[in-house]
């Protein structure tokens, strides 16, 4: 509901944070403009473009401005100051590598310091604006429900919830279908819906009770257009299927989803190659250029063999693709079947660190340029595992529809190494089951940084 507001308040903070942001950097410039030297300014300029292109980029990684944030102040607020933290952080960055922007520390101080009091305004303006949603009469909603049963009583708890304030006039029910205590009271029967809306001055009627339940249904809809009142259906679902469904169209034509994927769409599905792209092409050329010689002689040295284990893992949709390691066990008969365990005899010293550090998993990085896997998505098993498994957890499979992951929202969540139980493994399937329905650009930054983190760190389940 209410999508143009939410659509007007999202673009209005985004600008109006954009702006202040702008307006500090001119303020700030001018006040330490006698302390700038002429051919300083070209540097002042590059970090103020910076600096908008940054915040633009992480408030919207950040997704600051959704619409489930857009409405709590609390929200709100915590997330900006998220997406403030990274654009310090990434400032700091900017200025540590770029050797030229030789820039007053004062004026960078005196940028973020105002920024962040511009921000934490903004956000004051936003409860005020939220407070004038809630108490201002000729923007409230009036709205009747037609019918009481679980649904109905549901839909009241929701509409309480509502950003916009929302005045629930009552229920429209036979007095003989009612055998309880209501919430709001039965104001009107079925016969008498649009005039009862009329003398309370209803916007808005909402009928959990369907035309197929009862066809005068369809003439209360007529009734209800020429008294511009807008009325509003809501079906019971249940009929057809009792778990949560997503509802999407096909022109005309609803289609029920059982569950949300944003990777489904084709511009997700490119942004999250491009994406991929990228940040693989860096790591190659920055990191595994150099890198793979000195594991390889390390690796060597060690234990004599191939550089590299290649293994056939299950992909999207279930295909098989050869996944790329470095080698961190001696040559074995089992290395295809039997996982690795803790105190696994088979694993060489080198590999001990390199499968507590992860550097074993970096040339997957291949993997995602050949397009075979993402940097972030459900880690791939054996064929033996996905075979036994997917016999075992009834959700199993559907981690399949996406891309294999170097690494995953489970892997940072604690689920990674061996496997003891069945729990553990529905443990990493539900924790994929969440990425799938939840997948954003940002979620996937998260998961690198993390990810990062605890190779630092080192994890206790890493062995």
């Amino acid at each position: 509901m209410n999508q143009r507001l939410a659509i007007l308040l999202r673009i209005s903070f985004a600008f109006l944070d954009l702006m202040v942001l702008n307006v500090v950097f001119l303020i700030s410039q001018y006040m330490f403009d006698k302390h700038i030297q002429a051919d300083e300014r070209i540097q002042y300029t590059y970090f103020w473009f910076f600096c908008n292109l940054a915040w633009l980029i992480l408030s919207w990684g950040a997704g600051i401005y959704r619409d489930s944030y857009i409405y709590s102040f609390e929200k709100f607020s915590r997330h900006t100051m998220h997406a403030f933290a990274y654009f310090i952080g990434i400032v700091m960055l900017y200025l540590a590598f770029d050797k030229q922007a030789d820039l007053s520390r004062l004026f960078v101080i005196s940028v973020l310091t105002s920024f962040a009091i511009s921000l934490l305004i903004n956000r004051f303006l936003h409860l005020a604006v939220h407070h004038l949603f809630q108490h201002k009469d000729h923007i409230t909603r009036k709205v009747m429900i037609i019918g009481y049963n679980e649904r109905a009583k549901k839909l009241a708890t929701y509409l309480e919830k509502e950003p916009v304030k929302t005045e629930i006039i009552g229920f429209c029910e036979e007095e003989r279908n009612v055998t309880e205590l209501t919430h709001y009271p039965i104001i009107s029967g079925l016969d008498n819906v649009i005039e009862t809306s009329r003398q309370h001055k209803v916007t808005e009627i909402f009928s959990t009770i369907s035309p197929e339940q009862q066809t005068g249904i369809y003439s209360l809809i007529n009734q209800a257009d020429q008294a511009c009142i807008r009325f509003r259906i809501i079906p019971d679902l249940n009929q057809f299927i009792r778990k949560p469904v997503y509802i999407d169209y096909l022109n005309d034509m609803p289609v029920l989803s059982l569950r949300k994927e944003p990777l489904d769409d084709v511009a997700n599905r490119i942004k999250k190659r491009l994406y991929d792209l990228f940040v693989s092409s860096l790591i190659i050329l920055l990191v595994l250029s150099w890198l793979i010689p000195i594991i390889s002689i390390l690796i060597w040295l060690e234990s004599r063999g191939p550089i590299f284990f290649i293994q056939q893992r299950s992909g999207k949709n279930g295909e098989t693709f050869n996944c790329i390691k470095f080698r961190s066990m001696k040559v074995n008969k089992d290395a295809h079947e039997k996982q690795a365990v803790k105190n696994d005899s088979r694993i060489t010293r080198m590999g001990k660190f390199m499968r507590k550090t992860n550097i074993d998993e970096l040339p997957q990085f291949f993997n995602v340029w050949m397009s075979d896997m993402s940097i972030v998505g459900p880690r791939p098993h054996m064929l033996k595992h996905t075979d036994d498994y997917s016999k075992l957890i009834k959700q199993y499979m559907i981690r399949h529809f996406l891309k294999p992951g170097i690494t995953g929202w489970a892997q940072i969540n604690g689920c990674r190494g061996e496997t003891r139980t069945v729990k553990d493994m529905n443990d990493r399937v539900q924790y994929d089951l969440w990425y799938l329905e939840n997948w954003s650009l940002w979620l996937d930054t998260r998961i690198i940084l993390m990810t990062g983190f605890n190779m630092v760190r080192g994890e206790k389940n890493a062995y």
